[in-house]
This record gives C-alpha cells, structure tokens and sequence, in this order.
C-alpha cells in the first residue's frame, strides 16, 4: 500500500522533469522560446526542486513524510495549472518553479520511509523499485504526450496532468502513514547547522562531485534536448521524436530497475555505479564525435545513455549509509539536492551555449556534437573523483 502511494505521487516527479523535451516545438511555435529560453524553463523545475530539499529533509526529520509530501505536491498542482495557461516567458518559469517545490519531497519521502523501516540491505532494491517504476512518468511523458498534444494540443493536456497531480496529493494525505520518528541528539538542531555537518563528513567529499554530474546528464538529454537534437539533426516529425524519448524512457526505467539487483550482485552499489557511469560516457561521446550518426544508431544510442546513465538509485544508496538515523532525511535530501541541482545547472548552461552556438553560424549538428563532448567530460570528472570515495562507512 505504502509503496503504490509513494510511486503514484512519483509518476508526476518524472513526468514534470522531462516533458519540455516534447512539446517544445510548441512551445517555439506558440510562445517564441528558443534554445536558451526552453533551457531555463527546464531549469527552473531543477533548481527549484533542489533549493526545496533543505527544506523537504528537514520536515522529513521533523514533521514526517505523509503531511510534508501532501503540502508540497499542492505547488506542483498550481504550477501544472499555470503553465497551461502561460502567456509568456516570465509566467512558464514562475510556473515549472511551482511544480519544482511540489514534485521536491516525493522521492524523499519514500527514502525516508524505506531508511526508517527496511533493513539497510532492502534499501537499494527499494529505491531502484521506486525510481524504476515512478519512470513511467517519463514515458507517459514521450509518445503519449505527443499524441495528447497533436489531438487536443499542449495546454489541455498540461491542465490534466495538473488535476491529476491533485488527486495524487489527497491520497498521499489520506492514506499514507508515517514512519515511527527516529530519537534525537541531545541539543541543538537547525536546518543550516545540520547541513554543515553533512559537509564536514570527509568520506562523502569524493561522493558529492559525482551526484552532481551523473543524473545531470541523462536529465538534460532526455528532458530538454532529445527532442530539439532529433527535429533540428534528423528532421523527424513529433511523433517519431516521441518515440524515441519513449524508448530512452523504458531504458531508463529498466536501468533503475537494474541497480537494485547489480548492487546485490557486485557486493555494494559503488562497483555497478562506476560502470554505468563509465559506459554512459562513452555513449555521449560516440554522440559527439559521430557527427553523421543514422537515426537508428542514435536511438541506440539515445536508449543505452537511459539505461546506464540512471544510475541515480546506485549513488544513493551507496550514501545512504553514511548517513546517522537522526540525520537520515537531511542526508538522502542533500544528495538529492546536488543531483538535482546539477541537471538544473547544466540544462541553463547547456541552454545558452546553445543559443549562441546557433546565432554564431554553426551548424546543429556540429552544436549538438560540442553539447555531447561537454558533458562527457563533465561526467567522466565527476567519475574519476568517484574512484577515490571508500565503498562502506
């Protein structure tokens, strides 16, 4: 019961951080965004979400999940409802920032919930249950909204999703329960000064790094540029562009699905973590560097970057350990914070690179190859830092 509620408030988490990549050609046509303005609209969910988790971990501690999930997700839902009806730049980021808050606790909560009451064995299996699955959000986010955008168009579907949203948020009030609270410190404790803590913790300096570089990746490809890179570089029409984001979308389902088992098999989560990550760079680089790369290589390509590049589950769990029971809910959402706010980073920054790229004259194909390059090297930085973290406490 607990777990259907959790993945049901998830579904919309992954819809929200990825279906900017499919109606962004809409977008284009009816509001005039280019590269740069569609970067920062994806952004702002990210860095809103992740600006939420100092927040979201510290009434996990404090308040629980079931009221502090519920609360939140009635942001995403004004947000869902307002970017249905934007007119303009301003209103679409103000409104993706709202669905960044309301989508920011739903993760953690179930992490929270499986720290508090599975055995730390379970946890990776749990996690990678609920990131797996709750990636049907993604894929409701590929072919269908293709096809719901075409047959009714972009802002009644977006009006949907929204209502929907709110029907996930009075569930999670009514039914789900919290766990039982873990015993405190003695003494003072603040948002701020456990933060700190966290960042005093010298076995995670080499873990950091690579939770920001790793789910940026895979979140910036399939949530802002599959679609743009498929239309400008392959010139295929919106639905074959759906697709695609489809298939990358079950890679990435199957991927989380995978970790749980591959933590099992390989004695940790730190192993299968470092050779997802590896092969996840070396597909973005057969991306960049292959510049006349047929359609069916690169969704290949495309779906292989979904299924090793979320490797999200992995590094949590690998983390979750360091963490005391007190600080459970600010550890697993500092992580979350770095991860989430790395793909918020890199959509922007990706964004106006791109912008400038095409106003200077080069070629999208060539754009799209130097986006590649970049942000392999940007992982494989992340990775080779990664090599020195220890495995366990």
């Amino acid at each position: 019961m607990t777990f259907s509620l959790l993945l049901f408030a998830y579904l919309f988490s992954q819809f929200f951080r990825s279906f900017v990549s499919i109606v962004a050609s809409d977008l284009t046509r009816d509001l005039g965004f280019g590269p740069a303005e569609l970067g920062w609209i994806s952004s702002a969910w990210f860095i809103t979400f992740a600006l939420a988790q100092f927040p979201v971990g510290y009434l996990l501690d404090t308040v629980g999940p079931r009221r502090t999930m519920a609360g939140l997700m009635l942001a995403g839902v004004a947000g869902g409802l307002l970017f249905a009806v934007s007119d303009g730049f301003t209103t679409s980021v103000i409104a993706m920032a709202l669905i960044g808050v309301g989508c920011s606790p739903v993760l953690m909560a179930g992490l929270y919930i499986f720290g508090r009451t599975a055995a730390p064995e379970r946890f990776a299996m749990l996690a990678s249950m609920l990131v797996g699955f709750g990636n049907i959000g993604n894929l409701i986010a590929a072919s269908p909204l293709a096809y719901a955008a075409e047959t009714f168009g972009w802002r009644p579907s977006m009006a949907a999703v929204g209502l929907a949203m709110g029907v996930a948020a009075l569930v999670a009030f009514l039914f789900l329960q919290d766990p039982p609270r873990a015993e405190r410190r003695v003494g003072k404790t603040s948002m701020i000064g456990d933060v700190v803590t966290l960042l005093k913790m010298r076995a995670l300096w080499f873990v950091f790094p690579i939770h920001a570089v790793s789910y940026a990746a895979v979140a910036t490809e399939r949530g802002l540029w599959i679609g743009p890179y498929l239309a400008s570089v392959h010139g295929i029409d919106s639905i074959a562009r759906g697709n695609i984001a489809f298939a990358m979308s079950v890679g990435m389902a199957l991927g989380a699905l995978f970790c749980g088992p591959a933590a099992r098999w390989m004695n940790g989560p730190k192993t299968p973590a470092l050779l997802a990550n590896s092969i996840t760079v070396g597909l973005l680089l057969v991306l960049g560097f292959w510049t006349n790369i047929p359609l069916s290589v690169a969704a290949s390509v495309l779906t292989g970057i979904g299924f090793f590049g979320l490797s999200y589950s992995l590094l949590l769990s690998h983390g979750r350990p360091f963490f005391p029971d007190h600080l459970l809910g600010r550890g697993v959402t500092f992580l979350n914070f770095l991860a989430i706010g790395g793909a918020g980073v890199m959509q922007a920054i990706t964004g106006n690179i791109m912008e400038r790229l095409l106003q200077s004259g080069t070629s999208a194909s060539s754009a799209y190859s130097m986006i590649h390059v970049g942000m392999a090297v940007v992982v494989l930085s992340g990775l080779i830092l990664f090599l020195r973290a220890p495995a366990k406490p």
